[in-house]
């Protein structure tokens, strides 16, 4: 059934931090009720159009602009998954949090959702059982992701609109490259399908991945980012040894660090806590990479929240290695790079793509 309504207020009232203006989509009547509900009894919240359909949800973004949409993944018609570019396309700049029944840990449609663009997901619980953690981790990841667009509240988040940043960047590390290691989190698939679109299939050094991600999600992550990437990616295992072109993955709960036996560089696999929090964590990562390798290893901290990845980046400078993040204009959320690049440690502040040509340069494969 056709349901879709736009609401035009501004959103915030003066003198007042401006609220996340959201939009539900969902088939269901009952979970579009309760969902509006539930974020609009937080005042940082307000609904400024819900839909049943990903088509009503096209339509209504022409009348309203929102900082994130919230959209389920089995609707009539062509769906939520099939739909986010084109959702994207029409949301000028506003980030799109996946709320289904798919997005079960392991889901296939769930790795696919955010390699298409979404930028977080949460399974939609049954029907009575909204409140309690699943609001809390909902209304959470909701903050995080429009903290950015409530910086400047109009006009909505773009290139343009972003204000230049002018920060200190050190010069690139020169010589032999040996690994190439890449941390990501919030909006990291869809980062990661970019980065390894433009990179050339040969570069000649191992590539370690550690994605935030539970660890049923990560046999189902490494098949589709080999897929996208046309390169053999898998789940690191203790000891696998690091082959040259080959992408190997941090599993879910264990750190991802690089050691070397027989002169040949292997996987380590750790589980010690590190002052992020995260398992598996970025900064063990880079860490090891600058104790063996130095200035033969290149750091990539991609999207994220917090400031995962900024002790192994400070480890890798230290050691004579570099360091490139993601801009501002294209992560989900500027958290992890930002704190590598206001520290003064990145050689570059990009996009995706644009990273994956300096790799290439570095690599002597462009």
């Amino acid at each position: 059934m056709k349901s879709s309504l736009a609401r035009t207020g501004p959103g915030y009232g003066r003198g007042e931090a401006p609220r996340i203006r959201l939009m539900v989509v969902d088939d269901s009547m009952v979970a579009r009720a309760v969902l509006t509900r539930m974020l609009e009894a937080d005042g940082g919240f307000e609904i400024a159009a819900v839909a049943g359909t990903a088509e009503d949800a096209i339509d209504a973004l022409a009348q309203v602009r929102v900082d994130i949409i919230l959209l389920d993944l089995e609707m009539p018609g062509a769906g939520g998954l099939k739909s986010i570019p084109k959702i994207l396309e029409a949301a000028h700049g506003a980030q799109v949090m996946i709320v289904s029944s798919l997005a079960e840990e392991g889901a296939e449609e769930t790795v696919a959702a955010l390699a298409l663009g979404a930028a977080d997901t949460i399974p939609k619980p049954g029907t009575g059982r909204f409140n309690g953690r699943f609001s809390e981790v909902l209304m959470a990841k909701l903050r995080a992701l429009g903290r950015v667009e409530n910086q400047h509240p109009a006009p909505p988040r773009s290139v343009a609109s972003i204000p230049t940043r002018v920060m200190p960047l050190r010069a690139e590390a020169v010589g032999t490259l040996r690994l190439v290691a890449i941390g990501a989190s919030t909006g990291g698939i869809h980062a990661l399908s970019t980065f390894f679109d433009a990179l050339p299939s040969k570069i000649g050094v191992p590539i370690l991945v550690t994605q935030h991600l539970p660890a049923p999600f990560m046999s189902v992550f490494a098949r589709q980012l080999s897929n996208a990437s046309g390169r053999e990616a898998i789940v690191a295992e203790d000891g696998l040894r690091l082959l040259p072109d080959r992408i190997v993955i941090a599993p879910g709960d264990a750190h991802l660090t690089v050691d070397i036996s027989g002169g040949r560089l292997i996987a380590r696999l750790t589980r010690n806590r590190v002052s992020s929090g995260c398992l598996p964590s970025v900064d063990p990562m880079l860490t090891s990479a600058a104790t063996l390798l130095g200035s033969e290893a290149l750091g990539i901290v991609l999207t994220g929240m917090g400031r995962d990845g900024l002790e192994g980046a400070m480890a890798l400078i230290a050691a004579g290695g570099s360091v490139i993040v993601q801009d501002e204009a294209t992560s989900a959320v500027w958290g992890m790079p930002r704190a590598v690049a206001d520290a003064g440690l990145a050689c570059a502040v990009l996009p995706p793509a644009k990273i994956a040509r300096r790799v290439a340069a570095r690599a002597g494969a462009d």
